[in-house]
């Protein structure tokens, strides 16, 4: 029964995603269906080996960046102000810098962007990224709390907008 509600919201939000939506949002791709990622591991800015199943049972806002993307130092405070609000709530945003870099100009990235809840993490193989259909940056997936993709959005949004709290909300609401 939860498979079949689920689909059902996860269909009705892919119609009518990008009728009302502004902020960046009008790019997102809600998915008919709750998708399962072919590839869930990578590494902390130290290069611990982890896991997306780290973050089971929230929803997770997985963002791909990389120090040198424009679109990505003006979207990063957003993502950080959400993660702020929100991630007591069941949201954790986890920040994915894609392809190698160098961790101190991860940090620097940070201190500069004034950046104070979110992770850094690295997907130096980017086949985390290949997993998501990542192609360009920025690139944001949804994911459900059982670790399904549920939707996907190429390029820059407003993450702690209005628009982005109320479709978070239903995605928690699921």
């Amino acid at each position: 029964m939860r498979t079949i509600c689920a689909g059902l919201l996860y269909g009705a939000l892919a119609l009518g995603a990008n009728s009302a939506l502004a902020g960046g949002f009008e790019k997102l791709q809600v998915h008919a269906a709750p998708k399962a990622p072919a590839v869930t591991s990578f590494v902390t800015i130290d290069g611990v080996p982890m896991d997306l199943s780290a973050y089971a049972g929230d929803v997770v806002v997985l963002n791909f960046w990389a120090t040198w993307c424009a679109p990505c130092k003006r979207e990063m405070p957003g993502l950080d102000r959400l993660q702020a609000m929100k991630g007591k709530d069941g949201i954790e945003v986890v920040t994915m810098a894609f392809g190698r870099h160098n961790p101190m100009a991860m940090e620097k990235f940070w201190r500069r962007a004034n950046i104070q809840n979110l992770p850094l993490h690295r997907d130096p193989t980017t086949e985390l990224a290949q997993a998501f259909g990542v192609k360009g940056l920025p690139h944001t997936v949804i994911l459900d709390a059982e670790g399904n993709e549920i939707a996907s959005l190429p390029g820059e949004a407003e993450w702690d907008s209005p628009e982005a709290l109320a479709l978070l909300g239903r995605f928690l609401a699921d």
